[in-house]
């Protein structure tokens, strides 16, 4: 936070020195420069403007993270997923809630209930499993086979309108799937905000 580069580097030179000499420790050379404080990156944030925001490193290890709570040959069941991933998306978003937008946090939901729904087709592997729970759900049982019996895979078969509709948002959510916006209106409007 200086008026110019070489006022920058002379503060730099100043606290490398007070934290190796003073403090006795070691500064590290691949988080410690002299740069514009939007190119900074600070415990996982960025300034962007007048905002806070989390970062592309961030962003990239929390979907990283959603990957791994999600993957379809990760062999858990359903509750103990869907309770990691809870915990995970509420420590994740009540550390990075400020700065974070509702188009992002609606993106996200998206992304995440569609890498749910992959999990259930393939834990529903038969064809008749698939047929007996989409009826359970609420599908014609005359339109069940254009998605039991499909052979497209599980990521394009979670966008299926069909598993789309049985493995509906408000399906996701009674099973216990957390929502990012709705974190973040209850974080902006309070508890008053979801009645």
């Amino acid at each position: 936070m200086a008026r110019s580069k070489a006022r920058a580097l002379e503060a730099l030179a100043e606290i490398r020195r007070y934290v190796e000499c003073k403090l006795k420790l070691l500064v590290n050379e691949d988080k410690t420069r002299v740069a514009p404080l939007g190119k900074c990156e600070f415990l996982g944030f960025n300034v962007v403007g007048k905002r806070i925001r989390a970062s592309e490193k961030s962003l990239k290890r929390f979907k990283l993270r959603i990957k791994e709570l999600t993957s379809r040959s990760l062999g858990v069941s359903m509750e103990f997923r869907l309770s990691k991933l809870r915990s995970y998306c509420v420590g994740w978003f009540h550390y990075f809630k400020f700065g974070f937008l509702c188009k992002e946090a609606r993106a996200w939901d998206g992304w995440i209930r569609r890498r749910l729904r992959l999990c259930y087709w393939k834990m529903w592997k038969l064809p008749r499993t698939r047929r007996r729970m989409l009826i359970k759900l609420g599908v014609e049982p005359s339109a069940v086979k254009l998605a039991s019996r499909s052979r497209k895979g599980y990521w394009r078969l979670s966008m299926n309108p069909l598993v789309r509709y049985a493995l509906s948002n408000a399906w996701l959510e009674e099973q216990g799937v957390p929502s990012l916006s709705e974190l973040l209106i209850v974080f902006r409007h309070g508890d008053q905000a979801k009645v």
